[in-house]
């Protein structure tokens, strides 16, 4: 079976790295280390989700103390860098980060039982949206974001979790995939997630009014890249999370 896929894979990126080089000089032509790239493509399909990420941290977690509101921060690489590079991540908490760049609401729906319902928490706070508008796993429409937001508030539900929904962080450029011109996406996504949010009972979690500049992009002392946040970023986010935990630890 993994011979068929490597060959179909070998084919597939035969196919395009000759239009690829077709479409540019031979001496212009990158050397590409095909057997590489296509290790790489198989280690995806093997873990599709990236479920081994993150499995032997949960094995060493532990149950939550009693007392213990344990949150678990639940995303991509805006969660994933929180706590990194100068930013802090709650240090009087004991808060789980469970993000993994680059996954889109699709990968994060695989493993929500596995990062989030086994780790038992009160509360998931829930950030996601901008790959799947580059389309990091493949094209996605916004109904399909919006199924899986549902999805994984279905799974919080029926687990007596407490769900938080954060905005999706304003950006007007994707730096992987530009030309795309997300500000409008983003913002159509955000009121459907509010409006969501509002009907079910969960948090809405409003990143994006404090970090965006009127472009529709982050302002740039929050930013590093335009998408990620900066250590002053994650400032301006910290308090305003907080918060709306502690909304939904109350039940208000």
């Amino acid at each position: 079976m993994k011979a068929a896929v490597r060959a179909v894979l070998l084919l597939t990126f035969s196919v395009a790295t000759v239009r690829a080089q077709d479409a540019v000089s031979p001496a212009a032509a990158p050397v590409i280390d095909t057997d590489k790239r296509i290790a790489a493509m198989q280690a995806k399909l093997d873990d599709w989700a990236q479920l081994g990420y993150y499995r032997d941290a949960n094995k060493g977690l532990g149950a939550a103390a009693p007392g213990e509101d344990r949150v678990v921060f639940y995303g991509a690489s805006m969660v994933e860098f929180w706590g990194r590079n100068g930013s802090i991540f709650f240090p009087a908490k004991n808060y789980v980060n469970r993000g993994i760049g680059g996954q889109t609401t699709a990968q994060m729906v695989v493993r929500f039982r596995q990062d989030v319902v086994n780790l038992h928490p009160k509360v998931v706070v829930i950030l996601a949206g901008t790959n799947d508008i580059a389309g990091n796993t493949g094209p996605m429409t916004p109904e399909m974001t919006e199924n899986n937001w549902q999805s994984m508030a279905d799974m919080a539900r029926a687990n007596g979790i407490k769900v938080v929904f954060a905005s999706i962080t304003p950006s007007t450029d994707i730096p992987w995939r530009k030309g795309l011109h997300p500000a409008e996406k983003i913002r159509a996504l955000d009121a459907w997630l509010q409006g969501y949010c509002s009907l079910h009972g969960f948090t809405y979690l409003d990143y994006y009014s404090a970090l965006a500049n009127a472009e529709g992009g982050m302002k740039a002392e929050y930013t590093v890249d335009g998408v990620h946040a900066s250590v002053k970023g994650y400032e301006v986010m910290a308090p305003l999370a907080q918060a709306a935990i502690d909304k939904a630890l109350s039940g208000h």
